[in-house]
């Protein structure tokens, strides 16, 4: 189970009867938010005036519910993907994050009034706190390239820079429809962006569902020449916007994403966000009178107006916690859909290690790759391997148990619930650089909210009292009154005491050396859980005669938050006390030594 909040409880008896005359309505995951939002879902006629009906969009099966609630006299509820949805789009079966529920209207349909609508024309958008949300959910969408949809590749750029973006959209779409627009509007659009900058290089955005033949756009190969053509490729649009010098847009929610980026872009149609002098609109905007900046736009349009869905918690949640989960589900899919190679791994591992990748991995054991990615155990690469992966233009990366292990021992054949995966090298070798020790490197231009977001894992590591293996007893009985110093033994064949021990390599000389340095202190010898079963090799037999105690069998952070300092080779433990404010002696060189927060005499 997760560690967070239980599942939101629905309240039955005061749920909002809805009856729709879709089946579609009843989709499992838009019936939940549904539900958590107050609404039960029914067939049949509702009650004459005092009913409620619900439909999704202004699509064709919506019309029936629509004839009903005109016929009844009943509210018309309507339900909508939310603007941030999921990697890839619904026709692919993907449920969505969040959901619009508007009683006025829909926020596409400029003919009649809709929740969005009134939220940006009277709201109070000034809150501080709202604002300050609104600027550091601007950055994160931008900096984590996360859209409506999000399978797409974030390094992929068009060749040509200073274009002018035309931005295509699905035919017979609702949003244009309904956004005072046809098919003529796009002709008129791209006359428009010709004539206005002459000589300029025309880059026209074709419809990602256009791109998979689900559907057609309004542009073609017969709208390319010299100074136009056709982009089709599967590229982040905040990588589109950043390289263009002008946006032309219907109603696509793309141009909202242009005006997040700093353009005024120049609107054909009447989107949800052209009329709030953020756009240069070629059509009026009768109903909107009020003037918006950025932030408060973002504020009504993501903040206030969605019902975002946590579905690992199973509850209704904010933005911020939308974005977290929308952020780590587009870079697993841009990391690992094109699939991977693995050397190296253990039949036992093989399992749990396609659920982490995605499914698509196929295990060999000569150096013959398939895909442009390629995974190896740490402890199994070789020369060899990095050789024909170089030569190949392979990209290998090390795979290791994450320090957020399991509930037990790898050792036992417990699966991990964390890996880590390093391009460049592995976090537990010095000699050579690793893609952790480069991110901590580069952690001086981390934004404030990913600093939020770490100490906000710490305190819930501590508050938690979780560990890597999460074994052990908690009661410690140890003395006060001298300096606790807790040692932590290692397995001495292991590849972190291989690569980075220095003159210490065994438990007993670690032990010598703490006591050796600390005459007076009250040391508490800790072995390692893999060696207390029998496992691995790092047995001390006369531990006593250097120690004080031995925290046998015992809970890694109980013998931790017991104790003062730590005096470690290379232990992960150190870090883990490092985490709880901890005195770090190193006599090694760990990943979390040599930042200026150990003592390291390594």
């Amino acid at each position: 189970m997760p560690v967070g909040p239980a599942p939101d409880p629905i309240n039955r008896a005061g749920a909002e009867r809805l009856n729709v005359f879709a089946l579609g309505m009843f989709n499992h995951r838009i019936r939940r938010i549904l539900a958590l939002a107050g609404y039960q879902i029914a067939l049949g006629l509702p009650p004459k005036a005092t009913g409620l009906i619900g439909v999704w969009g202004r699509t064709r099966p919506s019309e029936r519910g629509r004839w009903v609630a005109a016929r009844q006299g009943c509210q018309l509820l309507t339900v909508e993907d939310s603007f941030l949805r999921s990697v890839q789009t619904g026709r692919s079966g993907e449920a969505p994050l969040g959901l619009v529920i508007d009683r006025k209207g829909v926020y596409f349909d400029c003919n009649q009034p809709s929740d969005l609508e009134d939220i940006l024309n009277a709201a109070d958008l000034s809150d501080p706190g709202l604002l300050a949300r609104a600027r550091a959910g601007i950055e994160r969408v931008q900096s984590a390239h996360l859209s409506k949809y999000n399978a797409f590749d974030p390094d992929l750029v068009p060749d040509d820079n200073g274009y002018i973006l035309v931005i295509d959209q699905t035919r017979n779409d609702a949003s244009i429809r309904l956004g005072g627009a046809d098919a003529t509007t796009f002709n008129a659009m791209l006359a428009a962006a010709k004539a206005e900058n002459p000589g300029k290089t025309i880059l026209i955005k074709t419809h990602p569902e256009v791109t998979s033949g689900h559907r057609q756009g309004h542009f073609g190969t017969t709208d390319q020449n010299a100074n136009t053509r056709l982009f089709s490729a599967a590229a982040s649009p905040w990588q589109m916007l950043a390289n263009a010098e002008k946006v032309y847009a219907v109603t696509s929610l793309m141009g909202f994403e242009a005006i997040l980026a700093g353009h005024r872009p120049h609107l054909f149609g009447k989107p949800f966000y052209g009329g709030w002098g953020l756009s240069e609109d070629r059509q009026t905007h009768l109903r909107r009178d009020r003037a918006l900046s950025v932030t408060a736009l973002f504020s009504g349009a993501m903040l206030r107006y969605p019902i975002w869905y946590d579905p690992y918690r199973d509850r209704l949640c904010d933005f911020e916690d939308v974005a977290d989960t929308l952020q780590a589900q587009a870079r697993a899919w841009r990391e690992d859909h094109l699939g991977y190679d693995a050397f190296g791994m253990r039949l036992w591992k093989r399992g749990h290690l396609k659920r982490f990748f995605g499914g698509n991995v196929r295990f060999a054991t000569a150096a013959d790759f398939k895909t442009p990615k390629a995974l190896v155990w740490a402890a199994h690469e070789t020369p060899a391997l990095i050789n024909a992966a170089q030569s190949a233009g392979v990209s290998l990366s090390r795979l290791e148990d994450g320090f957020l292990r399991s509930k037990g021992l790898g050792a036992e054949l417990v699966p991990p619930l964390s890996l880590v995966a390093d391009d460049l090298g592995i976090y537990y070798d010095p000699n050579r650089p690793s893609r952790l020790e480069a991110m901590v490197n580069a952690s001086g231009v981390l934004s404030a909210n990913a600093l939020k977001r770490a100490e906000n894992l710490r305190q819930r590591l501590i508050a938690g009292q979780i560990s890597k293996y999460n074994i052990g007893t908690k009661s410690v009985d140890w003395p006060t009154g001298k300096t606790r110093i807790l040692v932590p033994g290692q397995v001495e064949d292991d590849a972190s005491i291989r690569f980075g021990a220095g003159d210490v390599r065994r438990n007993i000389d670690l032990l010598k050396r703490t006591r050796q340095a600390n005459p007076d202190a009250f040391i508490i010898y800790k072995p390692h859980p893999d060696v207390e079963a029998g496992l691995r090799p790092g047995m001390i037999e006369n531990a006593l005669e250097h120690a004080d105690a031995i925290a046998q069998n015992m809970d890694a952070i109980a013998a931790i938050e017991n104790s003062d300092e730590v005096w470690t080779m290379t232990s992960l433990l150190g870090f883990e006390a490092l985490l709880r404010g901890k005195s770090i002696t190193c006599l090694g060189r760990p990943f979390y030594a040599g930042w200026g927060l150990t003592n390291d005499l390594g």
